[in-house]
């Protein structure tokens, strides 16, 4: 099963909802991607946590979390190593016209790994920055701010962009979390930037404490990433990968980075059993 709409198998070639649905029109949802790594999904429980909370903000009904985390893990099953993706819509109510939530789970091929991660920083005045407001933290389906910022990186060369704030601060990718090392220690922006609550960052910042890495969580501008020895980008898909450029600028991948990546995978070994 490929596709559950509301824990519903869809054909992948027709699954479908209402185009009245506000999630569509509106882009007023939530989503949430794990990984699944030969049939099981890694971090599920954190995955539904972030879930719920950004449901509470965004006033979003969801399906019970069992449901949820049975839908998932069956999705998961299928696919064996994907990416999973739940996306829960409003729904919407027109005249004549009640339209109730929907989830949706999908898995999704790996896409090939990119060992030359190369990023260009890009100016993003819709991020909060650090400003707090209702939706800080919630992981919403309206992306579109951040696909143009990467398509300017891709029309520019680079593989994607690296968000700058408008007072300068290093923010985040469009979709994954920035950090670096400098004099051995890990730095990435702290989450009072207003950053996604990224569970790669928060298990991987744990996977650099134990093996015994410093790891500082800070307001940096550009200047203090340009100065790093190594810089690594986190997220679900990309789990710890190697930045060799930051615009005009060249990295090289060291032993930290490999010693940070080969622990990361120790600990999704793990909790798998």
């Amino acid at each position: 099963m490929r596709v559950l709409i509301d824990g519903v198998p869809a054909d992948p070639a027709t699954a479908a909802i209402s185009v009245f649905d506000w999630g569509l029109q509106r882009g007023d949802g939530l989503f949430e991607v794990a990984r699944s790594y030969d049939g099981s999904v890694f971090a599920l429980d954190a995955h539904l946590d972030r879930l719920q909370a950004g449901a509470e903000k965004l006033d979003l009904e969801l399906p019970a979390r069992d449901e949820m985390a049975k839908w998932i893990t069956a999705v998961g099953a299928d696919g064996g190593d994907c990416f999973v993706r739940l996306v829960a819509t409003r729904g919407g109510t027109l005249a004549g016209l009640d339209l109730p939530p929907r989830c949706i789970v999908m898995w999704e091929p790996m896409p090939e790994p990119n060992n030359a991660f190369r990023i260009l920083p890009v100016d993003a005045p819709w991020h909060s920055g650090g400003v707090d407001w209702d939706l800080t933290g919630a992981k919403v389906i309206s992306y579109a701010p951040n696909m143009s910022a990467w398509r300017r990186a891709k029309r520019e060369g680079f593989d994607d962009a690296l968000l700058i704030a408008r007072d300068g601060w290093v923010l985040e990718g469009p979709t994954w979390t920035i950090a670096w090392f400098l004099d051995g220690v890990l730095e990435t922006p702290a989450m009072d930037l207003g950053i996604l609550a990224s569970v790669t960052r928060r298990e991987v910042l744990e996977t650099a404490a134990e093996i015994g890495l410093g790891v500082v969580e800070g307001h940096w501008k550009l200047d203090r990433l340009l100065a790093a020895d190594e810089v690594v980008a986190l997220s679900t898909l990309k789990e710890v990968a190697s930045v060799v450029a930051v615009g005009p600028t060249a990295f090289v991948p060291g032993q930290a980075t490999g010693s940070l990546a080969t622990a990361f995978s120790a600990r999704v070994a793990a909790a798998l059993g």
